[in-house]
């Protein structure tokens, strides 16, 4: 159960060309009040396993934390559920592009 990972800034400019990326912030709630990206669904990891059936098995998320851990343990769960996900490295603190606050 291998997953992949993409870099903040393709992750950027993935956004920037085309809006359809789905990604999973997975911050708890006092971190994502501090700004989230935009186009991003939160779901803390905690919860990850009781809300998976908010998600489709036919898409690919990119998953996203503040560093790159949590969003890697979140990706092992989904994977391990067969869904198609992608961490996406170094998390909130390497994002350089829009967020929603």
């Amino acid at each position: 159960m291998s997953f992949n990972t993409i870099e903040p800034k393709e992750v950027e400019r993935l956004l920037e060309s085309d809006n359809t990326l789905n990604i999973i912030d997975v911050r708890e709630n006092d971190e994502v009040a501090q700004g989230i990206i935009p186009t991003a669904t939160h779901i803390p990891l905690g919860e990850i396993r009781k809300r998976m059936n908010e998600l489709e098995l036919n898409k690919e998320y990119v998953v996203v934390c503040r560093s790159g851990k949590r969003s890697e343990k979140a990706c092992t769960i989904l994977a391990s559920n067969q869904f198609k996900v992608i961490n996406m490295t170094g998390g909130m603190l390497s994002w350089k592009g829009k967020i929603k606050i």
